[in-house]
């Protein structure tokens, strides 16, 4: 196995989280240098002398210290939910709008409202007011497509800008919350919030050291083996689909990866159970063998609400993986 990327990170910073989420949708995993910000580790400040995070350090030497380029790494080595929108050029070019006012302006705004005494002759309601007008934007175009900042669902933009907004709030709970031209905006940050997987986004690390604990990120994630055969549950019309279009993209019954992000797949002793659960009233319905050898979109195996830890293809699956289909349970 190649040796893993190395991220440094600040669990705090908006530009780390963002670079962070998008790891996890990527379906990829890391090795995690958490920075004290007061005492930042020389091999950090080699590879990025301006000494910010994140850094991201690639197998092959290459550094990466750009939050937003960190994502745009990520995303190209998968991207199942399409969030950088590559089909779409009036799409990609809106979302470099909305992160390049993100990082502009309203940073300037959020910095100078939140930090008032840090920048000699701020005025912190001037900066509120215009900060806000900006947010009113933002909470419009949410309103205007369902949700988010994109026609289409999640996209690149609304995780580059979500910490930032959550700084604001945090900087004034009460008046966002009370704002009613934020309204949308509340909303889309708090389904932010409540996702499953901004706990692992924010999930805690003692500062690195060398010679120290040496922890991959996502934390309650590893890496899947692939001398060992995988399985999944299908449904055969699923996968008769599959096999005119050469793919699979059920991620499990009912839902797509497009919709999920990942296929769900199990290891042999977790099959049965994964039945039951699931496909136990499904009617006609598949075992398919992969061989993770035949893949190339990265695997991963996460950490489901019980703990137990299950592997997950981000990405479609190609039929040419799959090495037998049979019917289960058998006859």
């Amino acid at each position: 196995m190649a040796p893993l990327p190395i991220l440094y990170s600040f669990r705090r910073c908006p530009y780390a989280m963002r670079a962070r989420w998008a790891v996890l949708e990527a379906g990829l995993l890391v090795r995690w240098r958490e920075v004290e910000l007061k005492a930042k580790p020389a091999a950090m400040l080699e590879r990025s002398p301006k000494g910010t995070v994140p850094v991201l350090v690639l197998a092959d030497g290459t550094t990466i210290a750009e939050s937003v380029d960190v994502m745009h790494w990520a995303l190209h080595q998968a991207d199942p939910r399409d969030l950088a929108r590559r089909p779409c050029l009036k799409q990609q070019a809106e979302i470099r709008e909305l992160i390049n006012a993100n990082d502009g302006a309203f940073k300037h705004h959020l910095d100078r409202f939140k930090y008032t005494d840090r920048y000699a002759g701020a005025c912190k309601e001037q900066h509120r007011q215009a900060g806000l007008e900006i947010l009113h934007r933002w909470s419009q175009r949410i309103d205007g497509y369902g949700g988010w900042l994109l026609e289409g669902g999640c996209s690149l933009a609304d995780a580059a800008l979500f910490p930032f907004v959550r700084q604001w709030r945090i900087a004034d709970p009460q008046g966002f919350d009370s704002d009613q031209g934020l309204k949308g905006l509340r909303g889309w940050l708090q389904g932010f919030l409540d996702n499953p997987g901004f706990e692992r986004l924010m999930q805690r690390a003692d500062p690195w050291a060398p010679g120290g604990h040496q922890p991959h990120f996502p934390a309650d994630a590893i890496a899947v083996p692939k001398n060992e055969p995988l399985f999944h549950l299908a449904l055969a019309e699923d996968w008769s689909q599959a096999e005119r279009c050469g793919h699979y993209s059920t991620s499990t019954r009912g839902l797509s990866v497009e919709q999920v992000g990942f296929i769900h797949l199990s290891w042999r002793d977790q099959i049965p159970d994964t039945f039951r659960r699931f496909y136990a009233d499904a009617g006609d319905v598949r075992l398919l063998t992969v061989d993770p050898m035949q893949i190339q979109a990265p695997l991963r195996a996460d950490a489901v609400p019980s703990g137990e830890l299950f592997p997950h293809l981000y990405g479609a699956l190609p039929v040419e993986a799959v090495t037998s289909v049979t019917s289960y349970p058998s006859d």
